[in-house]
């Protein structure tokens, strides 16, 4: 059943605070390894974190509070880490064409969650278990938001930007997300890149 409301009881202020916050997300992460979120307890977490059961609900009333960050933080590093990439290939060449360079953005985005296949699988998963839906549609806008920064450089209309920005996003995380749903151990990465691309018309990419 979906939480009807997940939030962090207090955001960190200082970096001490803000450091042991990321330190329980990190801890849960590594346990996320070792078994099913469901089978984690709160206590297990803080014991890897080195602070106590206090500490955590200083800053969270409830485990799912804890798992909707991690998933917040890690889809966020994600979008900022693709969008510093992205803007670097247009600083390297101020003539590149629009499908190639959808094409280099794809492939660096594949390759980057295919480097944490487990925890992609994982965050697809919990995310269905956990987020309501204006969490989702936060998210969701999120990595809109995301490709219209990616693509500005290259789409100057600004309705096309839009509408081009959606469907990228629409495209690439339902391929990436139904795909590890379905088979968390996929490894046709280079089989789902070509898919991706002929779908949004890009067949001369191959």
């Amino acid at each position: 059943m979906k939480n009807p409301q997940i939030q962090v009881r207090r955001k960190p202020r200082q970096s001490r605070a803000k450091l042991t916050q990321e330190a329980l997300q990190d801890s849960f992460v590594r346990l996320l390894h070792e078994r099913q979120a469901d089978k984690i307890t709160i206590r297990e977490i803080t014991d890897l974190a080195g602070v106590g059961l206090g500490t955590f609900y200083e800053y969270f009333s409830k485990k799912e509070d804890l798992v909707a960050l991690t998933i917040h933080r890690h889809v966020k590093n994600n979008a900022e880490n693709l969008k510093t990439y992205a803007h670097s290939l247009i600083k390297l060449s101020t003539n590149l064409a629009l499908d190639e360079y959808l094409k280099q953005v794809i492939r660096y985005q594949l390759e980057q969650i295919q480097a944490q296949q487990f925890l992609w699988a994982q965050t697809f998963l919990l995310e269905r278990q956990i987020s309501n839906i204006e969490s989702y549609r936060k998210s969701y806008e999120m990595m809109v938001q995301m490709w219209q920064s990616i693509l500005a450089p290259v789409i100057k209309d600004a309705e096309q930007l839009k509408r081009i920005s959606l469907n990228m996003q629409r495209v690439c995380y339902g391929f990436v997300s139904q795909t590890l749903l379905v088979e968390p151990e996929f490894g046709e990465w280079v089989m789902l890149k070509r898919e991706i691309l002929l779908s949004l018309g890009k067949s001369n990419f191959e």
